[in-house]
């Protein structure tokens, strides 16, 4: 019988009663999507009319190439630049010097503390967004996604830089090695294994948070599809279709990364932080190295 260092297997009648509840679940779940179609087939929201105009090539390319790839274009910047930031952000807070540390704790805690809808109208409306037009609200969401999103970044890497076992970086010292070459060689290529889950999981919320750009008028699927939906009335149907669009794009860009951390980290199974280091009360060799 298979054991858990947390809790013994469950037995037979455990078993049964979990099935149960989850069939009991599966079926409330089917009730209220049955209820919700009920409701709107009850309000005439399956009227073909309102669907339509998501349905008119005309319609279906605006959506698409002015909304689907322009917030693709502004999650792929904010991303990038976010990895950047928080990657100097957090080797800076494990500096050894408190006028490099200090500084970069205050601007990681300042802006994982700022709303990011906030962040983005200050930046666009204090640094010339509005005089820039589009492009002026394209780098604003920009530059307020790889703030927010590259601070908590940065709490990622000192966390997982931190959870590399301590006795890699002593053999590295003991070699000889600076603590550049110690983070940068020794350290950060081990960390991978753990930051990964966390950084896919900033990506994909850096996908999503690209739909406050509305409030800046950014052109993306946000603010196109309020577009759409204003001049034909069907809010629902457009909604529909944006919110499938971005559970698309996510199930995709989730799979591409986790299609890099089987190529590249080699780890086949989810990410297993024990296998960072031994399991044998702390003590390590450092053969690692």
């Amino acid at each position: 019988m298979a054991t858990s260092v947390l809790f013994d297997a469950p037995g037979p009648k455990t078993v049964a009663r979990h099935r149960a509840y989850t069939m009991a679940a599966y079926g409330g779940l089917l009730l209220v999507v049955a209820f919700i179609a009920w409701r709107l087939q009850q309000t005439g929201q399956f009227a073909y009319d309102l669907w339509e105009p998501v349905l008119t090539p005309s319609i279906i390319e605006v959506i698409l190439v002015d909304g689907l790839l322009n917030t693709l274009k502004m999650a792929f910047s904010a991303i990038i630049l976010a990895v950047v930031f928080g990657l100097v952000f957090g080797m800076g807070k494990l500096s050894d010097h408190a006028w490099v540390r200090w500084p970069c704790w205050l601007v990681v805690e300042f802006f994982r503390a700022v709303p990011v809808l906030l962040l983005m109208v200050f930046i666009f409306y204090q640094f010339g967004g509005v005089t820039n037009g589009d492009r002026g609200a394209y780098w604003s969401v920009v530059a307020a996604l790889t703030l927010y999103n590259g601070s908590v970044l940065a709490e990622v890497f000192r966390a997982g830089l931190n959870a590399v076992p301590s006795g890699q970086a002593e053999a590295a010292y003991a070699l000889g090695m600076r603590k550049s070459q110690v983070m940068t060689i020794v350290l950060l290529p081990q960390a991978v294994k753990i930051m990964l889950p966390s950084i896919i999981s900033q990506c994909v919320v850096a996908l999503k948070d690209t739909s406050l750009g509305y409030a800046i008028a950014a052109i993306g699927l946000s603010t196109v599809s309020r577009l759409v939906y204003i001049e034909y009335g069907n809010q629902l149907q457009v909604v529909a279709v944006v919110a499938l669009l971005y559970i698309s794009v996510n199930l995709v860009l989730t799979g591409i990364a986790t299609w890099v951390q089987k190529k590249f980290v080699g780890e086949k199974n989810p990410i297993d932080l024990t296998r960072a280091g031994n399991m044998d009360g702390g003590q390590n060799t450092g053969g690692g190295i």
